[in-house]
């Protein structure tokens, strides 16, 4: 069975000729004809070299990868029972599932609080996060939930003043700040400002803390989409320049003549600006965690990815030896921005694997007494029994899901519904509900009500979208709890979760369907 789509996609705008005859080893069309134009992988990487490397068209798409993996969070079903309840009175006119509770409280201080049980782990600097910021801060912020800004953000601002390496101000990352924290509701949700090489050199979390009011930082070791640092691509000659002389990497070189000769000319109409690669050492997380507290972080968080078992058991160990108060885990697969296609396809540690160790991991720490920050883990997280699956898989420690693209997702049709309103072009498929953003979204009437008029009309359809999904996913994950019998995230388990295949059952220790409450059925059957 291949698991990977080799030679053509939708994320590299490249198809087959013979699309239903295809080399599965390859992906190469059977007959590869002389006097083909080249639309496959291949052929276009012919004339565009390695444009054809990330997907298209950039900055106005999320990308995840399309390889199917052995074993996925689908392999596993939700187990339900008829009898009792955890965290409520076992009364059928009391433990009703509007009554399960999705709160989350974590931190050193148990004092960040989430009205539900994720959180959009790092958006940075790529078109598609900073055109639809508006919608996933406000968005998330009326929702009571966790958003992250990610990398190299006030590097990428035009508009940033640096002096002397470090930040002074900004503009780009004071608004994105400034959305989330001006809708926030009785202090539910978080923003958080990641860094990577070139954030730390300018000493953005610094700037975010004294001069913004931001209370949590994360470190960033990487991501589920790729092994290598941030990329985004830039149209600009002037930009490319300047991020040139921030320090950024950026090919071609956007200060040879020869290059820019050729730029202008149109030879190649984009230039790729890369992040540096991390070399994590004990003694310099140490020393950066030490740096960040002293600057005035109340809570510093630690995000990595994909990488090998041993790179996770780092992660687990500092995080636990250096008291951080949420790790993140990212597996494989994913992606929101610039990513190589083949290295998010081909590369890391698949979500239900990646998300197994770390629970082992933890659970070891854990068994000697040992300090073991919250979880979150990420991997292609979309919906409601996914997200139960991630927590219960991950319990007790995971406290937290991380999603990004079906957020965006959700920012971008509510934005997009809003423009269309606007220019009274309201597609028929969304005009049987009606015309106009009160009778459309179906929160709108609740949360007219909880802001009043006045602030509810200056909500962006965008923040709509997204804060109506997460509406329906909280929904849909109290009808999951109920039937699980756990009204209150704690009482999760993963004995809430049976295997459906013998492979899931070995990597993840969940038994498999057939073999579970086995002890507790021989007690049933004998009368015991």
């Amino acid at each position: 069975m291949t698991l990977s789509k080799m030679n053509a996609t939708a994320a590299t705008l490249t198809k087959n000729r013979t699309e239903g005859s295809v080399v599965p080893a390859s992906g190469m069309c059977v007959t590869c004809v002389d006097g083909c134009i080249g639309m496959c992988e291949i052929g276009k990487s012919a004339y565009r070299g390695h444009e054809v490397i990330y997907p298209q068209p950039f900055g106005v798409i999320t990308t995840a990868a399309e390889k199917v993996y052995p074993v996925d969070y689908s392999h596993f079903n939700i187990m339900g029972t008829a009898v009792g309840a955890f965290g409520i009175k076992a009364d059928s006119d009391k433990a009703i599932f509007p009554a399960v509770d999705l709160e989350v409280v974590f931190g050193h201080d148990k004092n960040i609080k989430f009205r539900l049980p994720w959180v959009i782990p790092g958006i940075g600097s790529t078109n598609i996060a900073k055109n639809n910021w508006e919608g996933l801060a406000i968005g998330s912020a009326l929702a009571g939930t966790g958003l992250t800004i990610g990398e190299n953000v006030v590097g990428m601002d035009p508009e940033s003043v640096i002096k002397d390496g470090r930040v002074v101000d900004t503009v780009d990352l004071k608004r994105r700040v400034k959305l989330y924290m001006d809708h926030q509701r009785d202090g539910y949700g978080a923003i958080i400002v990641q860094a990577n090489i070139e954030d730390t050199r300018l000493l953005v979390q610094e700037y975010a803390i004294e001069k913004l009011g931001v209370k949590c930082v994360e470190l960033k070791w990487g991501q589920g989409a790729k092994d290598i640092g941030g990329e985004v691509k830039i149209k600009d000659l002037k930009k490319a320049q300047l991020l040139y002389k921030r320090g950024y990497i950026v090919i071609p070189d956007p200060m040879d003549p020869n290059v820019i000769k050729a730029f202008e000319r149109g030879s190649f109409k984009e230039f790729e600006r890369h992040s540096r690669v991390g070399m994590v050492t004990e003694k310099s997380f140490a020393k950066r965690v030490e740096e960040l507290r002293k600057a005035g972080a109340k809570y510093v968080f630690l995000k990595t990815g994909a990488y090998r078992p041993a790179d996770l058991a780092r992660a687990v160990k500092f995080a636990s030896k250096y008291k951080i108060d949420l790790l993140t885990v990212d597996g494989a697969g994913g992606g929101t921005g610039m990513s190589p296609w083949r290295m998010m396809n081909e590369w890391g540690v698949p979500p239900v694997e990646l998300h197994t160790l770390l629970y082992q991991y933890t659970k070891l720490l854990a068994d000697r007494g040992e300090y073991v920050p919250s979880l979150a883990v990420a991997g292609g997280f979309t919906f409601e029994d996914q997200i139960f699956k991630g927590l219960a898989l991950g319990a007790p420690f995971v406290k937290l899901i991380g999603m990004a693209r079906a957020p965006i997702a959700a920012a971008m049709v509510g934005k997009t519904i809003g423009r269309t309103i606007e220019e009274n072009q309201i597609p028929v498929y969304i005009e049987r509900f009606g015309n106009s953003k009160d009778e459309i979204f179906v929160t709108a009437s609740s949360l007219r009500q909880e802001l009043g008029d006045k602030e509810f009309d200056q909500v962006p359809t965008g923040a709509l979208g997204l804060y109506t999904y997460y509406e329906r996913l909280a929904q849909g994950l109290r009808q999951l709890m109920a039937g699980s019998r756990k009204f209150a995230l704690e009482h999760i388990s993963r004995s809430d979760l049976a295997s459906l295949t013998a492979k899931a059952a070995e990597i993840s220790g969940i038994p498999i369907v057939m073999d579970i409450d086995n002890s507790e059925v021989e007690k049933i059957l004998n009368g015991k």
